[in-house]
């Protein structure tokens, strides 16, 4: 399987918004018990978390899971830092990026892949205000030019079906 790919449960739709994502990898992570009951029921939020390389180690912030309903007194914090699970040399690469040239560690999606929950992190440069109103002229004029095909060829469709010639 790609990555990326699974069973998605969350997904951090602002992060392509706020960042040019150039490289993504897939990361495991260490949860508890009742954690990984509620990412299952989809009961994940990463609007507000990040990634910090700390003493060698990836670790995710602000990444929120809802206790656990029937978990009573086995739940866990919400927003407690959870570590990440990658190789050594994705680790140095990461932190290598982001000391170097200013590069932000943004979580992109969590998902289910073999059983086991995944997260999509990505390496990510900011975007400036102006790269952000280009990317929205961008995509509202490919929106129109959907609009237009799709118009134009529902009205060559009931033309025909009709008897009416163009």
């Amino acid at each position: 399987m790609a990555k990326g790919t699974g069973k998605v449960l969350a997904q951090n739709k602002k992060a392509s918004h706020d960042y040019f994502i150039e490289e993504t990898y897939e990361a495991g992570m260490v949860l508890q018990g009742t954690e990984i009951k509620s990412i299952r029921a989809g009961k994940v939020q990463l609007k507000d978390s990040y990634v910090q390389i700390r003493q060698g180690e990836a670790w995710i912030y602000n990444m929120h899971i809802s206790p656990y309903e029937q978990g009573n007194r086995f739940n866990h914090d919400p927003l407690r830092v959870r570590k990440l699970l990658l190789h050594k040399k994705q680790i140095g690469e990461l932190l290598g990026a982001v000391k170097r040239d200013g590069y932000t560690i943004v979580p992109l999606k969590m998902y289910i892949k073999d059983g086991y929950a995944k997260l999509l992190i990505g390496l990510g440069k900011g975007k400036k205000d102006y790269d952000k109103r280009n990317d929205m002229k961008k995509k509202e004029a490919k929106r129109e030019m959907e609009r237009a095909f799709k118009a134009k060829t529902t009205v060559r469709f009931w033309g025909i079906k009709s008897g009416m010639r163009f």
